[in-house]
Parts: structure tokens; sequence; C-alpha cells
């Protein structure tokens, strides 16, 4: 299956979104299809040995709109431009409207309220209306017939029907009854109030879609590569794995590398949302896309091109939007037998109100011309994905990124949350927790002797012993006969004495006597740590204690979800006791200890009996247990694998943001619930209002133009939640 994104052009509403929906999904070789009226984009996954992207095109040009190929990544400023250039066209009409439309409201409202008749009225209304009837009106006289083309109705269909009647019956007037009133003024300023809300509602929309705008403005279109010895500028473009790329003070990194030479502070606040400039050096990764601060540097370019982590967020946050959350469904259903509804109670307003009630025509034609434009189902179409792309964006800007609708709409029902250990709760880097020292020696003395024996040594637990000594200032002195005991321990000659740092074992081998430190390394088992024992012959000397200790944020985070009604799970290959351990400073309810890799999935699968289960995780073993998860979150600390099987992943690899992420989703559906209400109960309300005869045309118009507004402003208002 091959997958295509399609920017549709020309839909109107909901009604349009399901009869390209239709058109695409009934086609042969389509597997699936995501039409999204906000982004007015279309996914579409289909079998390219049956049909093809411009086969696609051809078909949803056939419906009556237009269609290309999605290019985001080559076509950034023609997107931009095309969509000033609707926004620019939009407004002019709008213009055009309000110059016809003022006078006519003043000559048919002010003067007339006021008993003044001019001459010619009639005439110079018809004058006045017609050019916005059938030039700023035709887009809807095109959207209708395209409509009827694929034997449907939408948003296009009620405005026509409803102008074009009050039109037509003032134009019948002033030939042939001329003493009737006439309603040009209505036609006139309705269709001015419309192209007013589309005007906003596009402006407005253009913001929904800032964090991705944002985020391809920060590709750099130059690097300065080394090339045979010497620096040439070249478009990105050009850039390929390997090069070598300089890097000065104020520069955007090109693309994702490692640095070689030379060090800085980056400010990496576009791609992880941390506002404090990272510090970086020889060996430190780079992301495209960020900004260097102060020093300048030469890394090498890792990833180019698609590949970059820029790529794949601004790739990831567009699939986002243009996926579909689960409660639009709702929306698709509505719409889909809202517009022929309307227009049956229109039909039905005006057979009641002239046969028979017994009104003159004029007043039942203008209670049905209040249905159909008081029922515009826009709004409908825009509650929920415009919160949608507002809560995607809002994320991304936060460093939380949210891989759909269908997950915004999911994480705020997670009833347990499971932890991975390493990487995720604790740092994943082993550190020095205690120095105990024994027989009158210093903590000083301890560690220096430790990390003497260990600079030998390649075990993993040697690297921060030796670590802290250099950050303390301690020197380290020169070991003889040094040599590595497998699994246990090491052991070597300082000023001719024999010294041994291991674990227990070791040292009931070499038969030194622990009974007076036995108890404490019991209680640092217990804790999770990794007793060593240094001993100088038969002697103890000391007590150096190694763990991968848990990250700062943790604890708070965990207690952030509990209070959230959530219950935590720490899922580990460890021990029990290193596992409790672990689980108890972070204050983590439950604990699976001692499961393989391969076995996560089935805990989290036995989980989801009881309810919606998350899990965190960084490495490419947590990978098959984010994907079984209802919500797997990945950290970006860890491997691509894990980053490709969550819905969300956590840029600034903080802990803290998984209840943030929560918030957000809360939030967001909160928006399109609230979108949901205001949207229907517009339409429940209004359309009983204007059957009975209640609701001037005019004032129906004005107040369907600020529906849609009202709704797409209401999303915008989720970038300033506080989360």
């Amino acid at each position: 299956m091959e997958k295509t994104i399609l920017t549709i052009t020309g839909m109107t509403c909901a009604n349009c979104v399901n009869t390209v929906t239709k058109a695409l999904a009934k086609t042969d070789g389509v597997a699936e299809v995501n039409v999204n009226f906000a982004t007015e984009k279309a996914t579409v996954a289909f079998d390219e040995k049956k049909i093809d992207a411009d086969n696609l095109i051809s078909i949803v040009k056939d419906r009556g709109y237009g269609a290309t190929v999605y290019d985001p990544g080559a076509d950034l400023a023609k997107q931009q431009e095309g969509q000033r250039r609707e926004i620019a066209k939009v407004r002019r009409l709008f213009i055009m409207s309000l110059f016809f439309a003022v006078p006519s409201f003043i000559i048919s409202m002010v003067l007339m309220g006021l008993g003044i008749v001019i001459p010619y009225q009639g005439y110079i209304l018809w004058l006045l209306a017609t050019p916005v009837q059938f030039i700023v009106g035709a887009r809807f006289y095109r959207g209708m017939w395209g409509a009827l083309r694929n034997w449907s109705a939408n948003m296009d269909t009620l405005v026509a029907t409803g102008t074009s009647a009050a039109y037509l019956y003032s134009v019948w007037v002033l030939l042939f009854n001329p003493a009737s009133h006439q309603y040009f003024e209505t036609s006139t300023i309705l269709i001015t109030f419309v192209i007013l809300g589309k005007y906003l509602e596009a402006a407005a929309k253009g913001r929904t879609s800032d964090a991705i705008k944002k985020l391809m403005e920060l590709s750099p279109k130059i690097a300065a590569v080394v090339r045979d010895g010497a620096e040439v500028k070249i478009p990105i473009e050009q850039v390929r794995v390997g090069d070598h790329i300089i890097v000065r003070p104020g520069e955007s990194v090109p693309v994702d590398g490692a640095i070689v030479r030379g060090e800085s502070a980056v400010d990496e606040s576009m791609i992880t949302g941390e506002s404090i400039p990272v510090d970086k050096t020889a060996g430190d990764i780079v992301i495209g896309g960020t900004m260097n601060k102060s020093g300048a540097f030469t890394f090498v370019a890792g990833k180019v091109g698609g590949d970059t982590t820029l790529a794949r967020i601004i790739r990831l946050i567009e699939d986002a939007q243009t996926a579909k959350a689960p409660i639009q469904r709702f929306a698709d259903v509505v719409s889909a037998w809202f517009v022929p509804f309307v227009i049956g109670t229109a039909i039905l307003t005006f057979l009641v109100w002239y046969f028979v009630v017994g009104r003159e025509f004029a007043f039942a034609l203008m209670a049905a011309i209040a249905v159909l434009v008081i029922s515009c189902p826009c709004a409908l179409g825009l509650a929920t994905p415009t919160a949608i792309m507002v809560g995607t964006g809002r994320g991304a800007r936060e460093g939380i990124l949210i891989k759909g609708g269908d997950v915004l709409e999911t994480v705020h029902k997670l009833k347990y949350i499971v932890f991975d250990k390493t990487g995720t709760i604790t740092t994943g880097k082993p550190s020095v927790t205690d120095i105990i020292p024994v027989d009158s020696q210093s903590e000083a003395d301890v560690l220096s002797l430790a990390a003497s024996l260990e600079i030998n040594s390649e075990h993993p637990l040697a690297e921060p012993i030796v670590a802290l000594a250099k950050e303390r200032g301690l020197r380290t002195v020169g070991v003889t006969d040094f040599a590595a005991v497998a699994g246990a321990g090491v052991t070597g000659k300082i000023d001719g004495k024999t010294y041994r740092l291991g674990n227990a074992g070791l040292m009931e081998q070499q038969r030194v006597n622990l009974s007076a430190v036995a108890e404490r390394i019991s209680t640092l088992q217990r804790e999770g740590k990794t007793a060593m024992v240094l001993a100088r012959g038969g002697r103890v000397q000391g007590i150096v204690a190694v763990a991968d200790t848990i990250k700062e944020t943790a604890p708070a985070a965990v207690a952030t979800l509990k209070r959230m009604g959530i219950e935590t799970y720490l899922i580990t290959g460890d021990n029990e006791a290193t596992a409790a351990a672990i689980a108890g400073q972070a204050g983590i309810d439950h604990v699976f200890a001692g499961v393989l890799p391969a076995d996560k999935a089935a805990h989290v699968k036995e989980l989801q009996k009881k309810g919606t289960v998350g899990m965190v995780g960084d490495g490419i073993n947590d990978a098959p247990a984010l994907a079984q998860a209802d919500i797997g979150i990945a950290m970006r600390s860890g491997t691509d694998v894990a980053m490709e099987a969550g819905n969300i992943v956590i840029m600034k690899d903080e802990l803290a943001d998984i209840p943030r992420s929560i918030q957000l989703s809360k939030a967001t559906m909160a928006k399109i619930r609230q979108n949901m209400f205001w949207a229907l109960i517009y339409n429940t309300v209004g359309i009983p209002i204007a059957a009975l005869g209640l609701l001037n045309p005019i004032i129906a118009g004005g107040a369907m133009a600020m529906s849609s507004v009202s709704v797409v402003t209401n999303s915008l208002l989720l970038k300033f939640k506080k989360l």
C-alpha cells in the first residue's frame, strides 16, 4: 500500500468532505481515505498496482473540486503565497460586496424607515444587487452545481438557493407587481455577511497551522560544507551524509549530526520546547533547525533531507492534523443528512405559511430563506479539525509531539501508565550514590583508591567512579599487577600492597572478613544499588555504591499522575528488590519485575483487560509494548524505533510532560465538545425560530457567518491554555 496527501480546493462545508470521501473510497484500489475540511487535505492509502495519484486527482476534479499532490518541503513558499492570495481574493469580494450592500441597506432600511422614497428606487436596488448576486455570489453557484452533479447538497446549495429566491422574487415583483415589497437588499446583505464570514474564517484557519509553518521556516537554505579542504556554501538539498559542516554563532544548524570540533550553546527550543540553550562539545548530537548561540563548531552530517529530526517532526504533525479523531465521525454522520433535511424544512416552512396559515407569499418566502441561511453547517464541519490542529500545534510548541486526533481523544481516558525503568524513570547512566569509609579511611581516600583501581577497567561501573574522582579533583595513583575478575571486580597493587574492589563474592573468595559491613551491604542492595567493597589485604577499607539513579522529575511527575486518578506501574528486567527500591523512590504503585524484553507487551496486554493503558519507554525492546498499549509514549532520548512505535514523543525527555500531554488532551476534547455544542445548539434553536417567521434572513446570515468564526476562535484559545 502507498499513501499520499492531496491538497483539495473548493470545499465549503462538511458535506463537501463527504462528497470527496465517498468518491475516493468507492474507487477500486483505495483502502483508506481521510479528508480534513480545516486543513483542506485528503490522506489516501491505495494499491499502487491498481491506481496512482494522478487517477485520484482526476476523481476529485470530476466531482468539481481542485486537487494537487501535497509537497510540504519543496512547496512552503508557494503554499503560503496561495493561502495569502485566497485570503486577499475573499477580502476583495467582501469589499466589493460591501460597496453595493451599504447603499442598498441605506435606501431600503434607513430611508424607507424614515418614509423617504427615492425615484426609481426598485431599479436602483436591482442594479446594486445584481453584481453581488452573480459576481460575488458566483462561488456559491459553482459550489451548488458541483454538488448537484454528485447528487448531493452543501452549504453553497443553501446560500445560492436562499439568495436566488429573494433576488428572483424581487425581480418578478419589480417588473410585474411594483406595488409589492421587494427584497433585493436581503440577497445583497446576506451574501455580504456570508463572504465576511468566509474571510474571517480563512484568516483564522491560517493561524491554526502556525506550528508547521514555524517549523518549516526553521530549516536553513544554505550550509557551509568543507569540500576538498575548502569551505563552500551549498544549498541544503545538496548536503550528503558524512559532510563536515561549519556552524558559526547566530547560524542555524542545517541538518542532524555529531560535533567533531569546537563547542557552543545551542538553542533547541523550537524542537524540544526547552528554553535554556544546551551546551554542546565534541561528540554531542546537534539537530537541524536549532540555533547556534555562542561558539563556532564543525560537525559531521548524520541525517539529511527527509530523515532529519525536523523533517520527521513536521511529517508527524502533518499526519496528526490530517487524521480524523473518532468524534469527527459524529459530525460527518450529521452533516450527511443535515443539508437535505434543511432544504426539506425550508420547503415545508414555505408551504405551511402560504397554503395552510394563509400568509402572503413574501412572508412565507422570507421564512423559508431564513431557514436555509441559519442552517449552514460550516461550524459543525470546523468544530473538530480546528481544535485538533491547534492542540497538536500547541503540543509541538511545548515539545510534546502527538501523532493524531485519535491519540488526543484517547490520552485523557488513560487509567494505567506503565513505565520502563532504565532510561525512562532512571537516567540510564550509573552514578556513585554512596561512599562509606571504614577502618579510619576518609571518604576521599576510599574514592581515590577505588578510582586508581578502576581507571584500568573497561567495566561500565568503573566510569562513574573515575569520573567522580576527577570531578572532586582527587589524584589517582599507579597500580601494578592489575587484574579484572570477570563478574566480580578488580585487584591490583598500590605501593606494594594488594587492593581489591568488587562484590561480596570476590571478598569471600579472597577471605576478606565482611561481618562489620554485611548489614550495610544488604541495605544498599535493598535500595537497588550495586555495593562494591574496597579491601586492603584481608581488611575492608570502605564501600562504594553505584546505581542507575532516578530522574529528578520522576517523583513529581508520578505524583501528578496519581492526583489525576491514574495508577502507575514499573516494568523492568531487574530483580524484585531493585525494582521495588526504584519504584519506591519514584512513588510508583506497582511493579512488574524480572520481565524479559519480549514479555513486556504481554504484561501491557493483560493490564488492558482492566482499562486504557499507556506505556512509557525509550528503547528498542520497548517498541512492542509501546505498540501494544492504547497510548505509547516514547522519550526522545531513546531509539528511533521507540519513537516510531509511540503515539506521543516527549521531545524534552521530561517525565513532567506526560501529565501535561494528558491535560492537553483534556483541554482539546473540551474545546471540541464546546464547538460541537455551539454548532448544534445554534442550528437546533435557529431553525425553529426561522421556521416560525421570527428571524429576519439578514440577521440569520450574520449569525451564520459568525458561528464559524466563533468555533475557530474558540479553538485558537487552546494556544493560551495553561498546561
